[in-house]
């Protein structure tokens, strides 16, 4: 199995939280044979080889700035705005 993280500790608890979810597998059930950092064109997976794209772009969302309470409404009318002008 091909796992995308930032460490190896992290796709391992990756590979155990998948193992639980799909198949109820108890983490002392598992046994981890091999570890490897695999080179790009060395991915088979289609979700971890998708990410190798180095044109992916993300949608930056920037904080709002929380109205005085004196001004705030339980229900609003209008969508609220999720960036800065």
């Amino acid at each position: 199995k091909e796992y995308r993280d930032v460490t190896i500790n992290g796709a391992v608890s990756q590979m155990y939280s998948e193992m639980a979810g799909r198949h109820r597998a108890q983490p002392g059930t598992i046994q981890i044979i091999n570890t490897a950092t695999l080179a790009p064109s060395q991915c088979k997976r289609d979700h971890v080889v998708e990410m190798h794209n180095s044109s992916l772009k993300y949608p930056v969302i920037r904080k709002v700035p929380l109205v005085a309470k004196k001004l705030r409404t339980t229900f609003k009318s209008r969508r609220p705005m999720t960036f800065v002008r």
